[in-house]
């Protein structure tokens, strides 16, 4: 079927079923048993975030102009937190494209009119779309379960055939980086289209990337543990070891000292111990237990 043709054209369905708010209880209906029929775009956002106010009215002037072909579903994250705590929203505002019943793509930030329509494009792309999908989801299984070889040999595959596949570039830079080699991981990741620098996966890697950076120069872990044992207090030291423990592959007792400054200390350093672990948990990704764990932990201090 010529999608295309379709575009223009009027819409099915009424602007209250193709764009409405939802909430907590009612996202299986809206969302997921709704994105069974047709791809439905999740907008998360919140009352405060102004680039949100920018991004939503181009989010439903889009989806409108597909005629049905596509649903808006938007989600405030303040009166709903929920689904934004499952989905492991770190900023606003974020959109995510359900198919299926499941999370196929997404992006952060506020993006142009024309890399919207570029995004709603690639996801009505039918089946040869969704057979990349699952090459990349083999790619990024491969990876989370330590075989970089094969997940390397699948996301050259996929550049094989698309150059600037952001989810491939930044699969194929994340395997350079668990070698060590961030030169490569950021000549890689660097090859990213610029409309394409806020999808997650490429957010992981650059969160990892600057992570991997500053561990460079904070190697020498003894000096700082001679300083906190000296001084429990020295905030900077135990920030400092924190990061030095990050890249020594350490996560939980990173997790643990800079858990220690927010429950101590949350505003010190303008809350860089919290900035800090938001960073750890994007370069670890969702599903590391370091981050699951450090997640429930964080929460629970600063809303206690």
């Amino acid at each position: 079927m010529d999608f295309g043709a379709l575009k223009g054209s009027a819409g099915t369905e009424n602007d209250a079923e193709l764009i409405k708010s939802s909430s907590t209880s009612g996202f299986a209906k809206d969302v997921l048993d709704a994105s069974r029929s047709v791809p439905v775009l999740v907008d998360f956002w919140a009352a405060w975030c102004g680039p949100c106010k920018q991004l939503t009215p181009v989010l439903e002037k889009v989806v409108k102009s597909y005629g049905g072909q596509v649903r808006l579903v938007k989600i405030n994250v303040d009166e709903h937190p929920g689904i934004a705590g499952q989905l492991r929203i770190q900023s606003l505002p974020t959109v995510y494209a359900f198919r299926d019943g499941r999370p196929l793509d997404g992006f952060m930030g506020v993006q142009p009119e024309s890399a919207i329509r570029t995004f709603v494009d690639r996801l009505l792309g039918g089946e040869s779309e969704s057979d990349l999908d699952s090459v990349l989801a083999t790619g990024e299984q491969a990876l989370e379960e330590g075989d970089l070889q094969a997940a390397a040999e699948v996301f050259a595959a996929v550049l094989e055939e698309n150059k600037q596949n952001p989810i491939a570039l930044a699969g194929l830079a994340s395997c350079y980086l668990q070698t060590g080699d961030v030169v490569r991981a950021e000549q890689m990741i660097a090859l990213v289209p610029p409309d394409e620098s806020n999808v997650p996966a490429v957010q992981r890697v650059k969160a990892a990337l600057e992570l991997a950076r500053k561990t460079v120069t904070l190697d020498d872990s003894s000096a700082l543990e001679a300083r906190l044992q000296a001084d429990p207090a020295d905030h900077q030291a135990r920030f400092d070891l924190a990061v030095a423990l990050a890249g020594q592959g350490k996560k939980a007792e990173a997790v643990e000292h800079l858990l220690h400054i927010v429950q101590h200390q949350r505003a010190w350093n303008e809350e860089a111990a919290r900035k800090q672990l938001v960073q750890f948990f994007e370069a670890w990704g969702f599903k590391d237990p370091a981050t699951i764990d450090g997640r429930r932990r964080l929460s629970s201090l600063l809303f206690s």
